[in-house]
């Protein structure tokens, strides 16, 4: 399910974008903030790109094909198509990563992008595709 190279990759050119916008938030601003300062960097930033996203976008839920009253807020949405997930910690753990294969399967989209600024000294990027 997870995937950084090698075969054809899932909308290669809008991830390409995304992560482009990823690595100028994280070489303008660095390590160090809370989550809430790299969501409103990466605003501008995909707007600056023209990238489209929606910042925190309701998506509901069903269970065996029941909604459910819980609904699930992304951090981004971004071509309509692509849930773009945001942390700040010292690395990617496995329930993160649990996290975004969850979102897909709830979601039925197809790629969500987990992003972690908290890492040194690069940005951690990891795609996850259903």
């Amino acid at each position: 399910m997870r995937g950084s190279g090698g075969g054809d990759i899932i909308f290669a050119e809008e991830s390409f974008r995304i992560q482009g916008a990823l690595f100028e938030v994280y070489r303008t601003m660095g390590a160090g903030f809370l989550e809430s300062v790299y969501q409103e960097c990466l605003t501008l930033e995909l707007a600056k790109r023209d990238v489209p996203f929606v910042r925190h976008p309701p998506l509901p839920l069903t269970y065996k094909g029941e909604p459910l009253r819980q609904i699930f807020v992304a951090d981004f949405i971004c071509y309509e198509r692509i849930i773009l997930e945001l942390k700040a910690v010292r690395a990617i753990a496995p329930e993160h990563r649990a996290q975004a294969i969850n979102y897909l399967r709830a979601t039925g989209m197809k790629l969500a992008v987990l992003a972690n600024f908290g890492a040194t000294p690069k940005v951690e990027i990891e795609r996850f595709a259903l």
